[in-house]
């Protein structure tokens, strides 16, 4: 492998040419397909609502009830599929999410009273698959278990917002098409049918099955063939049980492996068993339950959390800022179009990020962003006119994605590697919860104050995302375990063991 940090038009483009060669080419083009549904129903929910109904109440019931859904039921999803595999789980959850889509779109069509469509709307919520978490935790998952450079990884963050950003630009301008020249029931037809099949094919690809444990220790490790995991485990080998340290074949406190013998066992043939177990081959801990207790997220864990819903906060602040300002100059048509504008140059950054330098820490690009997010925001609070609008927003998307990438980068490394899925759902449902509890909120005021009354709590989001990323101090997972003898450590590209990688 080359040198970890390799930058420029070449060496960005080699990085994601690893990236796909991960998974094959079949797999981002399934998964960008199956999370376009997501971008598709939320908006797609309340333009039919509001044209079946009438109400603009009983749409923003809808469309309310569906993202509180999603935002309650995502991390659930993820722990799920932690426990019991993507496969199971997202096939399950796809195949009820367009279930739940085309029951919302019959009874918003038979004129049912608004409690039904909003109760259908957050089943849809709920049974969103969480396509992009689960692509993030599995090309993740595989990079590790590769032993891919860190820029690698950066990469494949980078790869999965961009998706992320492309889907959430289509997705309503296809709802707002299909709305424009036919009906928006056909846009969420069209989304149950993608989520079905293309979950479908995101669940079943050969990859479904990846994870990721945490790699080797040590270069005697590498020599043997022995890989040890974060969980403290080798490959095959029975885990060793909290609070023990070693550094070969686990055995339970009070027992001796099967596998070791002492010399008056070797005389007689006989090999000694655990005093609580008189026969078996596979010896387990005496405090072995039937069912796992989860490994704990680390409390540090909350403040890239927060910092995703006051990303998203300042998201749906700015929707409504410009949705107001675009209904004042008297063309709100174009509201759609400066989304498009922000998401368009949100993508482009976040393919860029691969070419940063290795050398630039997580937490340094988290606080460059946060920062910029403020700065670019403030020219918004003077905007007045669509061709400053235009072009204040589409700068503003320069420091989007790389904060949406750099939060995601941290949350791998902070939380244990057997709940990466659940910690990536939950950081997509602070992201949504943010933008839509902002929605509700900065509507109002933009309604009844003006545009600069919206922009000016984007701002203030922006400045408090900011403030949480200079006096956070998320630590890494493997960092933390490899000093307490946990868990094996993190070694780099030179065999030294890597502690900590966020300065």
């Amino acid at each position: 492998m080359g040198k970890t940090g390799t930058s420029g038009r070449g060496g960005t483009s080699a990085t994601y040419r690893e990236v796909i060669g991960l998974t094959g080419p079949l797999l981002p083009v399934m998964s960008f397909l199956a999370r376009l549904p997501t971008a598709t129903i939320q908006f797609g929910s309340v333009l039919l609502v509001a044209r079946t109904s009438g109400s603009l109440t009983a749409a923003g019931l809808t469309g309310g009830a569906l993202a509180l859904g999603q935002v309650a039921c995502g991390p659930l999803v993820g722990r799920l599929a932690d426990r019991h595999g993507q496969r199971t789980v997202v096939l399950t959850f796809s195949l009820a999410n367009a279930l739940a889509i085309i029951g919302l779109v019959t009874g918003a069509l038979a004129g049912l009273p608004t409690a039904v469509p909003a109760a259908l709307g957050a089943v849809a919520g709920a049974t969103v698959p969480q396509i992009g978490p689960m692509a993030r935790a599995r090309l993740v998952a595989l990079a590790r278990r590769a032993g891919a450079r860190e820029s690698t990884v950066g990469a494949a963050l980078s790869f999965e917002s961009t998706l992320d950003e492309i889907s959430f630009v289509l997705g309503p301008a296809l709802v707002g098409l299909a709305a424009v020249t036919a009906h928006p029931g056909y846009a969420l037809g069209g989304a149950a049918v993608l989520v079905a099949l293309c979950g479908t094919g995101f669940a079943l690809h050969r990859t479904a099955a990846a994870t990721w444990s945490g790699p080797v220790a040590t270069s005697a490790e590498r020599r043997t063939g022995s890989v040890r995991t974060r969980a403290g485990r080798r490959d095959g080998a029975v885990p060793t049980p909290p609070g023990r340290r070693s550094s070969a074949v686990p055995t339970p406190p009070a027992r001796r492996s099967s596998a070791v013998a002492t010399s008056s066992t070797r005389r007689t043939g006989a090999v000694p068993t655990s005093p609580t177990r008189r026969s078996g081959a596979v010896p387990t801990p005496p405090t072995r339950r039937s069912r796992p207790v989860p490994t704990p997220i680390p409390p540090s864990i909350h403040a890239l959390r927060a910092a995703l819903a006051l990303q998203g906060a300042m998201f749906g602040a700015c929707q409504a800022g410009i949705t107001a300002l675009t209904q004042r100059l008297g063309q709100p048509d174009q509201a759609g179009l400066v989304y498009a504008a922000m998401g368009v140059m949100s993508a482009v950054a976040g393919l860029s990020m691969a070419a940063v330098a290795a050398r630039v820490g997580l937490n340094a690009r988290w606080r460059a962003a946060t920062a910029a997010a403020f700065l670019l925001s403030l020219p918004l609070l003077w905007t007045d006119s669509l061709p400053t609008l235009y072009a204040v927003v589409t700068v503003l998307g320069l420091a989007y994605a790389p904060h949406l990438i750099t939060v995601f980068g941290l949350t791998e490394r902070v939380v244990p590697a057997e709940r990466l899925a659940e910690a990536m759902a939950f950081a997509t449902s602070a992201l949504v919860g943010g933008q839509a509890l902002a929605v509700a909120v900065t509507g109002r005021l933009a309604e009844s104050y003006g545009p600069a009354a919206a922009f000016g709590a984007a701002s203030l989001a922006a400045a408090l995302a900011c403030a949480t990323a200079l006096t956070a101090r998320p630590a890494s997972y493997t960092g933390r375990a490899a000093a307490s003898h946990l868990h094996a450590r993190v070694p780099d590209e030179t065999g030294q063991a890597r502690t900590d990688t966020l300065s």
